[in-house]
């Protein structure tokens, strides 16, 4: 429940053991809810041909194809993490992803996202990347469509 140790506040220990349960369905939620409104921004934005022309102005190679696997991955990986269904699999090509776009298009900027100073670094995506090694790992979870399956990816 707590690692171990001895709680400042054992009062709360109930708590912990009660939502200890739900805690990661409810990050595994989260983190595919963030991923899928990072792709319908694209799809709903500037579309493939925005987002391939941004990818070639970074330098990267096929483009085109390159934005439609990002909308994908974003849209319907998202969609599929949140719900726990091919969870390792889309979990970790979105881990892969975020890696090319904090080398690619954030870590020039630093590490800060800096809004106020239009300042694009990297901690955002190192997070949500870390966010779905970690689900790639852990899988989809008790409360998970996966779980419902004879077997997991």
């Amino acid at each position: 429940m707590n690692g171990g140790g001895r709680l400042y506040f054992p009062g709360l220990a109930g708590f912990y053991t009660a939502m200890e349960p739900i805690a990661y369905a409810v990050m595994r939620f989260v983190i595919g809810l963030i991923m899928f409104m990072h792709g319908w921004a694209k799809v709903t934005g500037p579309g493939a041909a925005g987002v391939a022309r941004y990818f070639a102005s970074l330098g990267l190679p096929a483009p085109q194809l390159l934005a439609y696997s990002a909308m994908f991955l974003e849209t319907v990986g998202g969609i599929c993490i949140a719900v726990g269904f091919l969870t390792r699999f889309f979990a970790a090509a979105l881990a892969v992803e975020m890696l090319i776009a904090m080398l690619a298009a954030h870590w020039a900027n630093g590490f800060y996202v800096l809004v106020s100073q239009q300042k694009n670094g990297y901690e955002f995506v190192l997070l949500l990347g870390i966010a779905c090694f970690f689900i790639a790992i852990r899988g989809g979870g008790r409360y998970s469509v996966d779980a419902m399956l004879p077997k997991e990816l």
